[in-house]
């Protein structure tokens, strides 16, 4: 009768083992697979404990350690889970079953810690992926205190065999995933640099260009928000945005001392895990609210640092991001970086372009009015006075004399609209006999006692004809806002030449105006264009008492020092 019985148990068994490879193969994620054998081995042997040891690389001791049956206070009792010494090593240098009735009578036991739960009974067996140890299966205390059997045995072998499988399946559909996701991921990067291709065929103005880097970059890397700063003088200034809680365009950011600045200068991507300790910058500035994490990647052209792109929050659960989100990012910027210097350059040649027009323009001007009108006028001064001197009434000859007057003032206006179009002393005598001449019309016309301070020299500094005429016209405008709006008694005009770089200043006592204001003609845009057209950074400073207009323009070259100087007052 006993036989019998065996053999339907053995059947149960066996059919329990087919249920539960069926259930194992279609586990696709790992740690699903490894809590489902230990289950199961526990139920078909009866073990009360039972864990799975999973080997390193080297396979010379567990890398992993996973338990079934002991609780959670029970493990912070035991302390540092087993590496494989003692009994567990002797499947990891033997890779075959092993039956034990008391493990402490084993001469490879070193017994166990404090707090460990009592064990004598063991069956050991090794888990094989495709013929290579994998890991260990252990079971102990099989139930009412019987050894393992060699059913035990063998269903344990089958449920190991039916392991290998799903682990190496799991594997498989990781692998798979992993793929998947970089395909998926490479797909992006390349939809990414398509457009930013287009872009740069297209050339595209910037502001657009701008705002297309900011929107692909931040789908790119899944974050909450991107933001750009674009490079001006020593400042990083906010230039575009996208998924920003405000916007902040035009927020200046220190290069130097800054987190940003560190990224431009040392031209390497940066993750921040902790933006409020790390970023040295509040995000809020940024137009950023409740920013956790962020991804730095400089906008680097040919060795030029253009800008930065900050990566704000991967994620909705602002999550901190990869080392594939900073590859894909560094990717991304480096294509970015050649459609912002395109669309830098052409706006930069349409700029200059203008501005070539307006000066071609001025001086047309300049040349019409001085050949057409000024001799026009210059002949009917003539022939007023000619006839002034044959006229004998006193009626007629005071009428004359009025005409003849009011010609000579047209004849100065014209003169002075000739030289503001295009003073002739800039292109005959250089940048300070006409900086001095213009000064004095305007201390003559308004009334202001000018201080001039111009230590500057073309034949020694190398300067160009569009500098010079930059510098000029800064000063033109600067002190035609002093006239207007200021109601300043004294002002200040300093142009030096320091090191490689031309600092001009405009300063004054007055009221001071708004810097943001639109005012007629040239006004601050257009000092602002000039500026950034020389690759210069311009400041605007209202205090308390005047305003400071301070331009800081660069050399192309700077052979000699400064050694040509003038220093004056013009009184009014």
């Amino acid at each position: 009768m006993t036989a019998p019985q065996d053999h339907r148990l053995g059947e149960e068994r066996l059919r329990r083992l087919i249920d539960v490879g069926r259930g194992l193969l279609a586990q696709l994620e790992p740690d699903a697979v490894l809590d489902h054998v230990l289950g199961t081995a526990c139920e078909i042997t009866g073990a009360r404990y039972a864990a799975l040891g999973v080997l390193d690389r080297d396979r010379r001791e567990l890398d992993r350690f996973i338990t079934r049956g002991i609780d959670a206070e029970t493990h912070r009792a035991i302390g540092d889970l087993p590496r494989g010494r003692g009994l567990l090593g002797v499947l990891i240098e033997h890779p075959q079953p092993l039956r034990i009735p008391d493990v402490g009578e084993h001469p490879k036991s070193y017994g166990f810690p404090p707090g460990h739960p009592p064990m004598s009974t063991f069956l050991g067996v090794p888990v094989l992926v495709r013929g290579q140890a994998w890991g260990n299966l252990y079971l102990t205390e099989k139930a009412g205190g019987a050894e393992f059997d060699a059913a035990d045995e063998e269903s344990v072998v089958i449920l190991a065999a039916w392991a290998a499988i799903a682990i190496e399946n799991a594997r498989l559909y990781e692998s798979v995933a992993a793929r998947r996701d970089e395909l998926e991921q490479t797909t992006r990067r390349l939809e990414a640099a398509r457009t930013i291709a287009v872009a740069v065929g297209a050339e595209m103005e910037l502001d657009q260009v701008l705002e297309l880097i900011a929107k692909r970059g931040r789908a790119l890397v899944e974050a909450r928000s991107l933001v750009i700063l674009l490079r001006e003088g020593s400042d990083l200034v906010v230039a575009a945005s996208a998924g920003v809680t405000e916007r902040a365009l035009g927020t200046r950011v220190p290069i130097e001392g800054s987190t940003v600045g560190q990224v431009l200068t040392s031209r390497r991507v940066r993750r921040i895990a902790d933006v409020g300790a790390q970023l040295r910058l509040a995000a809020t500035q940024l137009g950023v609210a409740d920013a956790r994490t962020a991804l730095l990647a400089p906008l680097d052209y040919r060795g030029r640092g253009l800008g930065v792109l900050v990566a704000f929050d991967r994620g909705a659960d602002a999550t901190g991001f990869s080392e594939d989100d900073e590859a894909t990012l560094r990717a991304f910027a480096a294509s970015a970086a050649t459609a912002v210097a395109l669309a830098q350059t052409v706006q930069h040649d349409r700029l200059r372009h203008s501005l070539d027009a307006a000066e071609a323009e001025r001086r047309r001007w300049a040349r019409e009015l001085h050949d057409e009108t000024l001799q026009g006028l210059g002949g009917l001064r003539v022939i007023l006075s000619s006839a002034l001197r044959r006229i004998e009434q006193d009626d007629v000859a005071e009428l004359l004399r009025e005409g003849v007057g009011q010609t000579e003032r047209e004849i100065e206006n014209l003169r002075a609209i000739i030289t503001e179009l295009r003073p002739a002393a800039l292109d005959e005598l250089g940048l300070v006999p006409a900086i001095e001449a213009l000064v004095g019309r305007v201390s003559a016309v308004e009334g202001l006692e000018i201080e001039c301070d111009l230590v500057v020299s073309r034949a020694d500094t190398g300067i160009g004809s569009e500098l010079e005429t930059t510098i000029y016209r800064l000063v033109q405008e600067a002190l035609t806002n002093v006239a207007k709006h200021a109601q300043a008694e004294h002002a200040r005009v300093l142009v030096r030449g320091v090191d490689d770089r031309i600092s001009v200043e405009v300063s004054d006592d007055g009221a001071g105006f708004d810097p943001n204001a639109t005012t007629a003609g040239f006004g601050l845009a257009g000092m602002r264009e000039r500026v950034q057209l020389s690759g210069g950074q311009l400041t605007v400073t209202p205090g308390e008492k005047g305003t400071t207009v301070r331009a800081e323009l660069p050399l192309s070259a700077l052979d000699e020092p400064v050694v040509e100087g003038v220093a004056h007052q013009i009184g009014a």
